[in-house]
């Protein structure tokens, strides 16, 4: 294995001038594959470890107008002009295409989601943003997919991010070895880690796993990396993890650590979906639906107060991080 700036990983996109990524400005670094199967998920690209080929036929010139492709090496084995004169994939492309041949499309209707990149030519990209993150507390967040699932890509990308002195983020399931978070932790100043459903045996419904190991990262980590930041997240979908008992059962969880400063509601959208149809795969059922701005805003009040009630008990206490007041008084009684 390589070691330092020379360890490579596979990238899907790096992605400049973020906001909700982290403090300050980022740049996010998505990572390919991903170890939960989520019934919802908008991000089918970074499933697979490996690199994808995607074909958006809406977008292809014409084969009059162009025909690039089919001229390539790749074209003239995968490749065929279809009855509407436009390129359509004959079996085996997805399996067998050439990413030189797939770049000569120069209107991006045939693309790869994903591509092995040294940590130089990572970082390499982002010192282009350094102007941004002066003042604000910005630097750069790896996510994906799951970033713990490329641990040494992660960790080596993360140290040189320190070295060039920016912060460093994560985002992450947390659906891994402990190893694996052991290795990346040391670099990483923000950790914004889901808990999707609290509950195990709705959370193995959804996402193909039970939460068993999530759980206990997540605890490890908290007790264990003491000087880290750490956000929870939960992606709000309605009928699914919107009920006032899931949010509770994870406050429970959460409220005892200090080292926990928040905890984010994502509501569910759909914005993803077309990238299904790219990669060839059907989409996830329409049942899936954001919650109400109503019933966001009660959950969020429910946080917000839980947290409120954390921070007096502290302060009455003496700000002693040892005894960090949490669980179900915080929301019973703030």
């Amino acid at each position: 294995m390589s070691a330092g700036k020379d360890t490579k990983g596979t990238v899907i996109n790096i992605q400049h001038f973020c906001y909700n990524d982290g403090p300050g400005l980022r740049t996010v670094v998505f990572v390919k594959g991903c170890s939960l199967k989520c019934r919802w998920c908008g991000n089918p690209e970074s499933i697979s470890p490996v690199p994808q080929l995607a074909y958006e036929k809406r977008d292809c010139m014409g084969c009059d107008k162009c025909g690039l492709c089919l001229r390539s090496k790749f074209g003239k084995d995968y490749l065929e002009r279809d009855d509407e004169g436009v390129v359509s994939l004959k079996e085996g492309a997805r399996e067998f295409f050439d990413n030189e041949s797939i770049k000569c499309c120069p209107a991006g209707a045939l693309s790869v989601y994903g591509e092995e990149k040294t940590v130089a030519q990572v970082i390499s990209e982002v010192d282009k943003d350094i102007p941004y993150y002066r003042g604000n507390g910005g630097g750069i967040t790896v996510s994906g997919g799951e970033p713990l699932l490329q641990p040494e890509f992660t960790a080596e990308l993360l140290k040189a991010a320190h070295a060039h002195g920016y912060s460093t983020a994560i985002e992450t399931a947390s659906n891994v070895p402990w190893e694996n978070m052991a290795m990346v932790l040391p670099f990483v100043d923000t950790v914004l880690h889901d808990i999707k459903i609290f509950d195990t045996d709705r959370h193995r419904y959804f996402t193909g796993v039970d939460n068993k190991r999530i759980l206990y990262n997540l605890k490890r980590a908290y007790k264990e990396f003491t000087n880290k930041t750490f956000i929870a997240r939960t992606p709000i979908i309605h009928k699914v993890n919107d009920d006032d008992e899931n949010i509770k059962a994870t406050l429970d969880f959460i409220l005892p650590h200090p080292n926990v400063v928040e905890y984010e509601l994502l509501p569910y959208h759909k914005l993803g979906f077309g990238k299904y149809r790219a990669l060839g795969q059907e989409c996830p059922s329409d049942e899936f639906e954001a919650p109400s701005k109503e019933r966001l805003e009660k959950l969020r009040e429910v946080i917000s107060e839980a947290f409120a009630y954390r921070d007096k008990i502290n302060y009455l206490r003496g700000g002693n991080e040892n005894e960090c007041e949490g669980g179900q008084r915080a929301y019973k009684e703030a």
